[in-house]
């Protein structure tokens, strides 16, 4: 077998100055033709909302925090990208979202009006009967989500669905966990 040559090692950077990361030279040396295909015509395309800012799981989307991005005219048809700002302004963000970065309908969510341990409203109604006592939330949810709470009274575990008013609603089936 014969020997393999010798590598030349790598550059290294002058004096106070830090090495590029291999992505960035990697683009750099992306021939023209690559980069003409990457570019957006400025006729065909669409505004798409992105974070401004980092974004934070559990943090509100204030409209504050969000900026329009240039995205060709196909992006809604290959994306699964949130295309209206309308429908972020509110949401909880469900994952770390990055500035200039569009942001996928998975990672947002309604906010959370019930969490972890706090104590709750439990209401059983049906027909004309009503029955109102206090548990403590075994779950953290949002309006229309089914969550476990432990009745401080009986010491049971319940599951009901979170109101509009912040109540855990239990249905007739609703029984012991």
């Amino acid at each position: 077998m014969a020997p393999r040559p010798a590598r030349a090692p790598a550059p290294r950077p002058a004096a106070g100055r830090r090495a590029l990361p291999a992505s960035v030279l990697a683009l750099a040396a992306a021939p023209a033709a690559l980069l003409a295909l990457l570019a957006v015509p400025a006729a065909a395309a669409q505004f798409v909302p992105v974070p401004s800012v980092v974004i934070y799981p559990g943090d509100v989307i204030r409209d504050g925090m969000l900026t329009e991005m240039q995205m060709p005219d196909d992006f809604a048809g290959r994306s699964a990208a949130v295309l209206d700002r309308g429908s972020l302004v509110n949401k909880t963000s469900r994952r770390t979202l990055l500035p200039n970065l569009p942001i996928p309908r998975n990672a947002i969510g309604e906010p959370k009006v019930v969490s972890l341990n706090a104590m709750v409203r439990i209401v059983y109604a049906e027909g004309g009967l009503t029955i109102s006592t206090y548990g403590s939330a075994l779950q953290a949810g949002a309006v229309g989500d089914v969550i476990p709470v432990r009745n401080l009274e009986s010491g049971l575990t319940v599951a009901g669905t979170i109101g509009g008013d912040g109540a855990v609603h239990v249905a007739s089936n609703g029984g012991p966990g």
